[in-house]
């Protein structure tokens, strides 16, 4: 049972069950599990390990829009004009925020190792708010990036060299905002990154039909996903969940980055959208040279942004850095081994990049000085104050088994479709007006 005041809820009243992500109550009321701890934003980048500043704007104060800049540091001095990333975080639709640990940490990463400018895109989540308002809120959010209205895109950005990113759902949004881009015409995208994307069907693809292994989220709960982020105007039927031969034709992007993992079952959805992309002309001669795909070995859905320095982690932001920043087009492609197109059934082309990645046995841990504090016997309550920074849970039916997660203790409470876990509440913060912080 779940504490909320003077009420009491029972397990058994959950009529939607999208574990580690979202509940939602027979009686309508919903509980986020996936929550990190706010971040406040700041222009001082001696405040920012990467040294980074950061600073929050608003895109769009009707729809709540909003995002965080992550401006590398060195960059003042305006001798070179930055490539920018817009990034859609990841949270299937419903969950996380651009203002939370996680991605504050992720994008501050990425400014500082790409030397980009990164806009951080905090977008409406559903089911309040039903898909495709975060895709409108994407559109909205590239939109402003290339009008550089800002003063720190007009100062620091190179708008030719405007990259659209994001993970999981948020690399579904970002592929979705390439296609509108590319049929609107009027905005450029140098580079397509997608990491760990969320795609789906009307059918499974045999591996996932056959998966055996475990995952943030099984094959069969996917299946619910996307009728609830719809608030059921829409079925695993949708193309819209999926990419076709055709769409995948239109982009205008001039290259593009698939990352997948070997141990998430949507792994071959994203293998299958690479090599749909390497079938087209912008991929580069027909040899597909512009399309990269990295797979990590040995790892799961999202690993890289809750053990971030683990080795596989570090390739996986290398490979990306690299991709940001080379020279267009890039250099011929290594071989794709055959074992992986045959998987796929949808290409004959058995060339493509892959970049493997080493396997290393999980270890949680957030930055080095704290993983060495607790090498070293540091109190227990500073240790839980970082793993609280990220915590799933059900109360007292909280589990601590991992998938790259961190699983909390916490208790978790309900406020109105809003949860916090412990005194932790899922930041959003803006409502007409930015942080002061």
């Amino acid at each position: 049972m779940h504490a909320q005041k003077n009420a009491v809820v029972v397990a058994d009243d959950v009529a939607v069950d999208l574990y580690p992500f979202i509940l939602r109550y027979s009686d309508g009321r919903l509980e986020r599990l996936l929550c990190s701890s706010f971040v406040p934003a700041s222009e001082d980048p001696a405040a920012s390990r990467g040294g980074v500043a950061t600073r929050d704007v608003i895109i769009d104060e009707r729809n709540g829009v909003s995002a965080r800049l992550f401006l590398p540091s060195g960059a003042d001095g305006g001798r070179r004009l930055l490539p920018v990333v817009v990034y859609f975080h990841g949270g299937c639709f419903c969950t996380e925020s651009a203002f939370g640990r996680t991605y504050h940490r992720y994008a501050a990463s990425l400014a500082s190792r790409a030397g980009a400018l990164v806009v951080s895109v905090e977008y409406r989540l559903a089911p309040e708010h039903p898909v495709p308002a975060a895709h409108d809120d994407a559109w909205a959010a590239l939109r402003w990036a290339a009008s550089l209205s800002d003063p720190w895109l007009a100062d620091h950005a190179d708008p030719g060299r405007t990259f659209v990113a994001g993970d999981s759902a948020g690399g579904h949004i970002a592929y979705r905002t390439a296609v509108r881009a590319s049929r609107e015409g009027d905005i450029g995208i140098e580079g397509l990154i997608i990491i760990h994307p969320y795609f789906w069907g009307a059918h499974m693809l045999p591996s996932e039909a056959a998966w055996d292994g475990e995952s943030v989220i099984r094959p069969q709960k996917v299946g619910e996903l996307w009728p609830f982020v719809t608030s059921g105007k829409a079925g695993n039927d949708d193309p819209w969940i999926d990419t076709s031969v055709e769409e995948v034709a239109s982009l205008t992007c001039r290259r593009a980055l698939v990352a997948v993992a070997e141990k998430d079952f949507l792994r071959d959805r994203g293998r299958l959208l690479a090599a749909r992309m390497r079938g087209c002309a912008w991929a580069g001669a027909g040899d597909g040279r512009n399309v990269t795909l990295v797979e990590s070995e040995g790892e799961d859905h999202g690993f890289h942004l809750y053990s971030p320095l683990r080795a596989t982690s570090r390739r996986l932001m290398e490979s990306i850095v690299q991709f940001i920043n080379q020279p267009s087009p890039s250099p011929a492609p290594l071989r794709w081994p055959a074992t992986i197109l045959s998987e796929l059934h949808d290409t004959t082309d058995s060339s493509q990049i892959l970049l493997p990645m080493p396997t290393r046995a999980y270890k949680a841990v957030f930055i080095d000085r704290l993983e060495k504090r607790t090498k070293t016997g540091a109190s227990s309550a500073n240790s839980t104050a970082v793993n609280a920074s990220l915590t799933i849970g059900r109360g007292k039916l909280a589990t601590k088994k991992s998938y790259g997660l961190f699983f909390g203790r916490t208790r978790a409470h309900i406020y109105g479709g809003l949860a916090s876990a412990g005194s932790l509440q899922c930041p959003r913060p803006f409502c007409g007006a930015p942080s002061s912080g």
